[in-house]
């Protein structure tokens, strides 16, 4: 009959002792609150002793988390109606601030990257968002960490994922990107003519200057000919008849 009370003490020590021993993994820290008041240094990791009921313990993680903002409604600086999801990467740096300064640190987080999202590409225009997605990136990674600054929170990096454009709008770059590919192809060809002419015209010159360079080319002409397996013809002229076709003094003269 003595025992039993001894027993019953020694078994509320043992449940309330392995209760009151918390353990926390390499990635976690515990802010510890005793009768409401709060003790500055957050604890763990490892093996951590909360009595209950004066202590309560909030566990908070220090790994990155990768939050996905959902689409959001977004009209550019030109009026354009778009849809802009991203994401956001950011992890605790101070867990007693990530308790005590806001109620629950991932929701506002969430929060206030769609509304940072939506105020800075409201203020560019549809090209920029395309063109320059790096600058804005690092334009709302800065933002969102100076203002989750006070919670805890370091923003390490934004990302726009996907631009979503009306299907209007698509099949308008589509013309404008058809059209750059048509107006490239014309510069190109232009450029190819204009550089044979250029060619041409340095051949007629050197055979102007050079009379045996035109017999060198003809004699060049029958060889070719000669070597192809055809049925084909050819009657030659005299060497003598293009030496009178060729511009020059010999050929005012036998005009």
């Amino acid at each position: 009959m003595l025992m039993s009370p001894l027993l019953a003490l020694l078994l509320f020590v043992v449940i309330y002792l392995a209760s009151s021993i918390k353990i926390l993994n390499e990635y976690e820290r515990g802010v510890v609150f005793r009768l409401g008041n709060l003790l500055r240094q957050p604890k763990g990791p490892g093996v951590v002793l909360v009595f209950r009921p004066l202590d309560r313990l909030v566990r908070v993680g220090l790994r990155t988390v990768v939050l996905d903002v959902p689409p959001q409604d977004v009209i550019t600086r030109d009026n354009v109606s778009v849809k802009v999801n991203a994401v956001v990467y950011f992890r605790v740096m101070d867990p007693v601030r990530a308790v005590v300064e806001v109620e629950n640190y991932n929701y506002a987080t969430s929060q206030l990257s769609q509304t940072t999202l939506r105020s800075v590409l409201g203020q560019v225009d549809l090209d920029d968002l395309l063109s320059r997605r790096d600058h804005l990136n690092q334009e709302l990674q800065q933002i969102l960490d100076q203002r989750t600054d006070p919670w805890g929170v370091k923003v390490s990096a934004v990302e726009v994922k996907h631009v979503d454009l009306p299907e209007n709008m698509q099949r308008a770059m589509a013309r404008q990107a058809e059209a750059e590919r048509e107006k490239r192809a014309k510069i190109i060809h232009a450029a190819g003519e204009l550089q044979a002419s250029q060619e041409l015209s340095q051949a007629a010159a050197i055979i102007a200057s050079e009379p045996v360079a035109i017999t060198l080319r003809y004699l060049q002409t029958l060889t070719e000919i000669a070597a192809e397996k055809n049925s084909t013809i050819i009657f030659p002229l005299p060497i003598e008849l293009l030496a009178m076709l060729k511009p020059g003094e010999g050929w005012k003269t036998r005009a």
